[in-house]
């Protein structure tokens, strides 16, 4: 039976952020003596990371949530938000290949609006593949109060593949009496295998997109030309992120009227403006001078970043910045090219590289950077970009569908021309150099997030889906 619901006796925490990072002064600086960690954010992430403990069903003990389940079979989800005159509560699956501890921009809003479904009543189960960096049982409660079942994590490669696409169909079978909905979340084997049991038990279906240009490589295989047209026949909604994947899916066969936008949220509580207090205090943290002007990336070191013409662009900004610093927050393929190239354009002293990072470490850079850049060539709806814009950031961004749908040039930020390392750089001296446009766009940028992509708005929207697709 699925662990569903259980009863929380202090609420689920604030996803997206995976790991809490201390509070105590950092080792060799000084905290000012005005500076109050009760009244700013470093005290409330260490208020939202307390443990959480649910009391668990099979044992009757208490266990800290996101510690090992006890696994055996728990609560079903209580008789709420019920639709039309069916018995039972609106609980789910969601089948997601990845989840947190992964990070990543699908994986996050996967964890933020199940947290938030659970706080809400629902009853929600994640089903996803094992391995690492996930934890080594069968079942788990993540940090958030989210039950979670892997498949396939003692397997490699394409075995842990199948291995998670077998425990999705027979999870979809088996638990059939106790959820009213299956939600994919991303494509591959699971997708083939579990469609046609949640259809053969009259399941209703819904599936979003993680990102641009998925469905028109779908198209280029057989196995996912076989998945698109069982998504077309079967699917009550489609969701995709943005204009671009509209079209795709058009392309690709779907109706219109089966297609839904649905944004990625953020917690606009935790990704806020920080106090001049705290903004010292990270600074001080993580070496970086006071008076320095850091525009920061946060994502994968890959291709369709585009990085090479940001680490271009700043370096021909960088003489006539002196105290501009360019850091780049993320890993992937691409680190080793763009550590050599940022050493042959003689800017390796003012470009910094962290590696992945928690997701408390991504918001301490978040809030002592001055500009964000995202120049990619591909994207579906950057929950970095979304972030960066609810902390008060503004952001150069490339002229693409995924980022006019957030930025607005001259708005929220500076739209420029993708791969136009001249404006690129054009854009970025400009910020730094007027602190009243900064500002202006920062202001802009998280009154727009605030009043459209926090998780509550969000969630509002994934229950009027639900309702309509239970109606």
């Amino acid at each position: 039976m699925l662990p569903f619901v259980h009863s929380l006796q202090a609420g689920p925490g604030k996803p997206g952020l995976c790991h809490a990072y201390p509070t105590s002064a950092v080792p060799g600086t000084a905290v000012p003596a005005e500076y109050n960690p009760t009244k700013d954010y470093l005290s409330n992430l260490a208020r939202e990371h307390q443990t959480y403990r649910t009391s668990c069903g099979p044992c009757g003990l208490s266990h800290a949530v996101g510690r090992l389940h006890c696994g055996g079979p728990s609560l079903r989800g209580r008789k709420v938000k019920s639709s039309g005159n069916s018995p039972g509560p609106t609980s789910f699956l969601l089948v997601s290949y990845s989840y947190p501890p992964t990070l990543g921009g699908s994986e996050v809003e996967a964890q933020r609006i199940c947290a938030e479904m659970v706080n809400r009543g629902y009853g929600v189960t994640v089903l996803c593949a094992g391995g690492g960096p996930m934890p080594t049982v069968a079942r788990w409660v993540d940090p958030y109060g989210v039950p979670v079942r892997m498949f396939g994590g003692r397997w490699p490669g394409a075995w842990r593949d199948r291995a998670f696409a077998l425990g999705v169909a027979w999870t979809i079978l088996a638990e059939r009496r106790n959820y009213r909905f299956v939600y994919f979340l991303m494509q591959g084997l699971h997708l083939a295998t579990g469609l046609p049991v949640a259809r053969l038990l009259g399941k209703p279906i819904i599936m979003k997109f993680s990102g641009s240009n998925l469905v028109t490589l779908l198209r280029d295989s057989w196995l996912g030309r076989w998945e698109l047209r069982r998504l077309r026949q079967w699917a009550r909604r489609i969701m995709i992120l943005n204009p671009g994947m509209e079209q795709e899916a058009i392309q690709a066969g779907f109706l219109p009227q089966q297609l839904l936008r649905m944004p990625n949220p953020v917690d606009v509580e935790v990704f806020a403006p920080p106090s001049a207090e705290l903004r010292s205090y990270l600074r001080a943290g993580l070496g970086i001078p006071a008076d320095a002007q850091v525009i920061l990336y946060v994502g994968r070191l890959a291709p369709e970043k585009e990085l090479p013409s940001l680490i271009r662009a700043f370096a021909g900004i960088a003489c006539q910045l002196p105290w501009a610093r360019l850091v780049l927050v993320g890993d992937g393929p691409e680190r080793g090219a763009l550590v050599a190239l940022t050493a042959a354009l003689g800017v390796d002293s003012k470009v910094r590289f962290t590696g992945s990072l928690a997701a408390a470490d991504v918001l301490r850079w978040l809030q002592l950077s001055d500009a964000f850049a995202l120049l990619s060539s591909l994207e579906g709806f950057s929950c970095s970009l979304l972030e960066a814009m609810a902390i008060g950031l503004p952001s150069v961004v490339s002229d693409i569908p995924a980022n006019r749908q957030l930025v607005e040039h001259e708005v929220h930020g500076l739209v420029v021309g993708l791969r136009d390392e001249a404006a690129i750089g054009g854009a970025l001296a400009r910020l730094l150099g007027d602190a009243s446009l900064r500002v202006r766009l920062g202001l802009g940028a998280r009154a727009l997030v605030v009043a459209n992509y926090s998780i509550e708005k969000v969630a509002n929207r994934y229950e009027a889906l639900f309702e309509e697709i239970l109606g």
